[in-house]
């Protein structure tokens, strides 16, 4: 029998959020791929995504982008 992880994304947040959707799924996945390179304490609980991990980061302002022209 497979096992699925389910991946947690918090919907709240994202709907109680004002800036630019595109802006933050753009800095979600760049933040993913740094991750993806140079890991994370959040990966080492085996049930987070890289994807969630990065998505709640950016969402909660863990971490800070800034868009360039």
């Amino acid at each position: 029998m497979k096992e699925f992880i389910v991946m947690s994304i918090p919907l709240a947040t994202l709907e109680d959020n004002k800036k630019n959707v595109y802006e933050l799924t753009c800095a979600a996945i760049k933040r993913a791929k740094q991750i993806a390179i140079t890991g994370d304490e959040e990966l080492e609980d085996k049930s987070n995504k890289i994807t969630s991990i990065s998505l709640d980061q950016v969402l909660s302002q863990k971490i800070q982008y800034k868009v360039e022209n």
